[in-house]
């Protein structure tokens, strides 16, 4: 079976894992979700990851922090925001994830170089 949205397939699966108290998920690679799972490393949301050449796929270890997931740019919708505009996740206790031209990063540094982008996921 074809997976049409790859990115909400990877939070799903987080999400989830994180509601059954698992420590690990295994989730198929691609680059972009790597870079995704860059900035949730970065801003503690994910305890590790680490990627698995012979089975194609990353290891995620799950942290505690993980609240919620939800995916906002979609495949037949795609929402763009601009420097002015990245939304703020409650009061700044949350984060979201932007795919700028200069790759993917949180909304804080891509509001600290001045760029906006699709809006992927908010997490808090």
């Amino acid at each position: 079976m074809a997976i049409t949205d790859p990115i909400a397939d990877m939070l799903t699966r987080i999400r989830n894992a994180g509601l059954l108290k698992k420590k690990r998920v295994i989730i198929p690679s691609s680059k972009l979700k790597l870079e995704i799972l860059k900035v949730l490393k970065k801003e503690g949301y994910v305890a590790d990851y680490a990627y698995e050449k012979e089975g194609n796929a990353i290891l995620v270890d799950l942290n505690s922090k993980l609240k919620k997931l939800v995916r906002v740019s979609k495949p037949g919708r795609r929402v763009y925001t601009t420097k002015d505009t990245i939304p703020v996740v409650l009061q700044g206790y949350g984060i979201v994830i932007i795919s700028t031209s200069k790759g993917v990063m949180s909304g804080k540094e891509a509001k600290k170089l001045g760029l906006g982008g699709e809006i992927m996921c908010k997490i808090w």
